[in-house]
Order: C-alpha cells, then sequence, then structure tokens
C-alpha cells in the first residue's frame, strides 16, 4: 500500500481521527507508534515513517503509544469493504483463522499457496500473515489482562499465544511492559468466569438509533432483544457459545462478553464489531449520499447511518428466505416457531449449547441461532411455510452444512452469490440481501424491494424499479447504505 506522506502528515498534525486504523505515526526518535489522532505533541517530519498497519510498525521495531492505544483503533474500513484477496484475508486473521488453522489454513481457504499469500500481504500491508496475527494475539492479551480476573498463564493460551515465554515476549516488545507489570496499575479482579468487559472503537458519526430500531423489529425470542438501550443477543464461537450485550456510548460501543471458552474472545469482538458496522467510514458515505440532493436532507439529519450486518451468515439467509413476500412481523413469527422447534426437539447448535444468563441477571437465556444441520433435520410441520420455501431452507442448510456454500464475510461475494443463486427458490432479491447484510458488501442495490421504492417515492425518487435501478448508480460504492436510507424514509 502506498501512503501520501504529505496526506498522512496533515491528518497526524490535524489529530484527524477519521484516519484511526488507516495507517500508524511510528516516531523514529521515541521508537514508539501512534494512531493519527494521538493526542502528544505532533513529531517532526524527519523523524516521522508511516505504516499501513500496526503490525508492520511493530515488525520495524517500534512499540504502541500508552496514551492512543494504536492497536484499540478502529479497524481500516479499506478492509472491511474489499473483497480482494488482501480484504478477504484480514477479515479472516481478525476472525482468529490463524490461530486456529495456521497460515496454511488461511492460505487454503484463499486458494494461494502459504508463500504467495506472504508475498501480497506483505506488499499492501507492510506484514505477512504470522506478524498480522502476533499483533492481533497481543491486542487480546492486553483485554484479557486489564479486564478480566484470569491467571496470566490462562491468557497466554486464551489469546492464542504457544507458550507463556512468548507471551511475556510479545507483549514486551509490543508494549514495552510485561504482562505482570500491566496489570500492577489494574484494579481487576477474579470475577464471573468468562465475562469480558471491553469498549469498541468507531469513527463518528453514528447513527445508533438506526441500528437499534432496526434490529428491534426483527428480534427472535431466545436469540436476540433490545435491552436497557442496548441489544443482547447470543452466538455461536469456534470453541462454545456466548453471549453479548452491546451498548452504543459516545465514540464507542460498551460490550459486555459472556464467553463460554476465553478463546474466543478474538472472533467474538470481529464479529460484535461487523454487526453494527464498526469499521466503515461514515464521513465518506455520507459525502457521496449527502451530494445528491433527494438525500442531502436525511443525511444532514441523521448523520451516520450504518447497515446492520449479521453475526451469523446462515442465520441471515434463512431470515432472507423466509421473508420473502412476507412483512417483518410474519417473518417473525415463523422464525420464532422454528427456533423453538430446535429447542423443544432437543437440539442446540453444533457448536455449543446456549449460554445461560448467570443468576444475577434477570433477561433471559439467549442463545445462537440454531445450526444450518439443526435446521435441515426439523420436520416439516417445523417450518409454517409452503412446501417450495421450505425446500429452499433444506436446500439452503444442507449446502452450508456440507461446506458447499460460504456465506461469512470472507467468502468470494461474486462466487456466494452464483451459488446462492443455483438454489430452488433464491433470487436476485435474496441472494443481495444476504450479499449485503451477511457477506458485508457495502454496494448492493435491490430496486425490486417494496419499502425501497416506498422509499424513494417519499424522496421524490423514481420509483419504479428499472428507473430506481438506474438513478442508484450515482450512489456507487455506497449503494447498500443508501437502500437503509431509503428504508428509514419508507
Amino acid at each position: 500500500m502506498e501512503l501520501d506522506f504529505e496526506h498522512c502528515y496533515r491528518a497526524v498534525d490535524s489529530r484527524d481521527p477519521r484516519f484511526d486504523g488507516c495507517f500508524y505515526t511510528a516516531v523514529r526518535t521515541t521508537g514508539i507508534y501512534c494512531r493519527p489522532s494521538c493526542p502528544a505533541v505532533t513529531p517532526k517530519r524527519e523523524n516521522v515513517t508511516f505504516y499501513p498497519s500496526a503490525a508492520a510498525a511493530q515488525r520495524g521495531g517500534f512499540r504502541a503509544c500508552r496514551r492512543c492505544r494504536p492497536d484499540a483503533a478502529p479497524g481500516s474500513p479499506e478492509w472491511d469493504t474489499r473483497a480482494d484477496t488482501v480484504g478477504r484475508a484480514m477479515r479472516l486473521i481478525g476472525d482468529g483463522i490463524v490461530d486456529r488453522e495456521g497460515v496454511p489454513g488461511l492460505a487454503g481457504r484463499l486458494g494461494y499457496t502459504e508463500r504467495h499469500l506472504n508475498r501480497i500481504l506483505t506488499a499492501e500491508l507492510g506484514a505477512g500473515p504470522l506478524a498480522l496475527a502476533r499483533a492481533q494475539r497481543a491486542q487480546t492479551a492486553r483485554i484479557l489482562v486489564e479486564t478480566t480476573g484470569l491467571g496470566l498463564a490462562e491468557i497466554a493460551f486464551a489469546a492464542g499465544f504457544g507458550s507463556v515465554r512468548q507471551f511475556n515476549d510479545t507483549m514486551l516488545e509490543v508494549y514495552a511492559r510485561s504482562p505482570s507489570q500491566m496489570r500492577e496499575k489494574q484494579t481487576v479482579g477474579r470475577g464471573e468466569a468468562g465475562v469480558v468487559n471491553l469498549r469498541l472503537a468507531y469513527r463518528p458519526p453514528l447513527h445508533a438509533e438506526s441500528l437499534l430500531s432496526f434490529f428491534a423489529g426483527r428480534t427472535l425470542p431466545g436469540v436476540d432483544e433490545i435491552a436497557d438501550g442496548g441489544y443482547r443477543r447470543g452466538l455461536n464461537l469456534p470453541h462454545g457459545g456466548a453471549s453479548v450485550s452491546l451498548r452504543p456510548g459516545d465514540r464507542v460501543v460498551h460490550a459486555t462478553l459472556r464467553l463460554d471458552d476465553v478463546r474466543d474472545l478474538a472472533p467474538a469482538v470481529a464479529r460484535c464489531r461487523r454487526l453494527f458496522d464498526l469499521d466503515a467510514d461514515p464521513v465518506a458515505v455520507d459525502g457521496v449520499l449527502g451530494s445528491d440532493p433527494a438525500l442531502s436532507g436525511v443525511v444532514a439529519e441523521e448523520p451516520g447511518v450504518r447497515v446492520p450486518r449479521a453475526v451469523d451468515g446462515f442465520e441471515m439467509a434463512v431470515r432472507a428466505v423466509v421473508g420473502q413476500q412476507v412483512s417483518v412481523a410474519g417473518a417473525r413469527t415463523t422464525l420464532g416457531r422454528m427456533v423453538r422447534a430446535a429447542v423443544a426437539a432437543g437440539q442446540s447448535t453444533s457448536v455449543g449449547e446456549p449460554t445461560p444468563i448467570p443468576q444475577t441477571d434477570t433477561t433471559a437465556p439467549l442463545a445462537g441461532f440454531p445450526a444450518a444441520d439443526v435446521i435441515a433435520a426439523l420436520p416439516d410441520t417445523a417450518f409454517g411455510m409452503p412446501a417450495a420455501r421450505r425446500a429452499t431452507i433444506r436446500a439452503l442448510a444442507e449446502a452450508v452444512a456440507d461446506g458447499k456454500l460460504d456465506l461469512g464475510p470472507t467468502a468470494d461475494r461474486t462466487e456466494t452469490v452464483s451459488r446462492l443463486t443455483e438454489l430452488p427458490g433464491i433470487g436476485p432479491w435474496t441472494a443481495g440481501y444476504v450479499a449485503m447484510r451477511a457477506i458485508g458488501d457495502p454496494d448492493v442495490f435491490l430496486p425490486t424491494d417494496l419499502a425501497a421504492r416506498r422509499g424513494a417515492e417519499a424522496l421524490g425518487l423514481p420509483a419504479t424499479a428499472k428507473t430506481l435501478s438506474s438513478y442508484a448508480e450515482r450512489w456507487r460504492p455506497w449503494r447498500s447504505y443508501a437502500l437503509i436510507r431509503l428504508w428509514r424514509a419508507a
């Protein structure tokens, strides 16, 4: 990745938080790297080097600033939206795939040799997959050291380190402090097992009400709910189940995670960030949409509207199929029936039992959406829908359970949409909806969607599918965000 020195230095000099996570500032005289918005005195030009990733700065021999904590900056919006190999690799690394399957597993999922993948990532990010995973591992360990009462040896293995010695050496190198020194100033006691409290940073503005209202109309009993000004839901993670409570605040979203296995912290954080679209660049999005006179008013009134994403691609695909030609309320009823049938049959997700909420919490226990093999095994009476749509859900569940269809944010978008439309009963609307919310495509538009056309009409835009589709070309590459605004206008 080419970083323009002048542009980067001006961002640092103005302490512009929009660039946090996009690049990192390393100061040779101090040996420290910072985020662009660090409040410290702006370093002299001749002492500065810019890096495209925290891993590259660490590889260059710099340690993280203790004041601005650059490792906790929002992720780059480029890696969140790009559909190429580098973008997919960054999302896979963020989900912890290197810790679980190693670099061979990462390379295999992307269809490259380890050597070629290392060359691609080093050229773009200044660091290979091992260094990128190591930087994430250090951040995960820091969170556990500072927010939990786990023993340091437990933290070392939970964060993905191969040994306690490797853990200590890495933390000293990255933070210039040993884990025990980092904990000395913390007042963390031995609290509830598996509970982690943290703050998820984002680039402001964030229109939290639009996210919460969207999820509120689609909650499923036992899976997710709106509570205490935030959103709670169950998660299915690689090593077990979990539940999370997300409450938007000023520049951060406060998250409380209850994990069956603390090794799942990194993938849980990645999925929570994805759910609320926290790595987006709202200024860039609103700049494009706000330049259209038809949308300028709603953009000015509600800046920072995000795309509500998903933590489970299969769940989102099932929701999309069930929602074909029925109201949101009707889809919610049908989905609730399916979830209850899975529980009544004594089934759970294939990755872990539902995570119980402690007795001190008066809210109901939440668990992740039933896994694909569970849905495929349900009797016909559990679906409550026409036979053709039931067959579509079965075909979808079988394809996901067999590994023939990947619906995660790391999937190849073009290939996944193509495979979805090959399934009986899945057309462009359903495939596009899944691509937008599950795979994370920022440029999806659904011109045949009734709510989108109603919203367009309310804003004085063309209301027929063909003319609306043509008009929406001016909103590229952010048509998914424009679609959310049309839905809100409806």
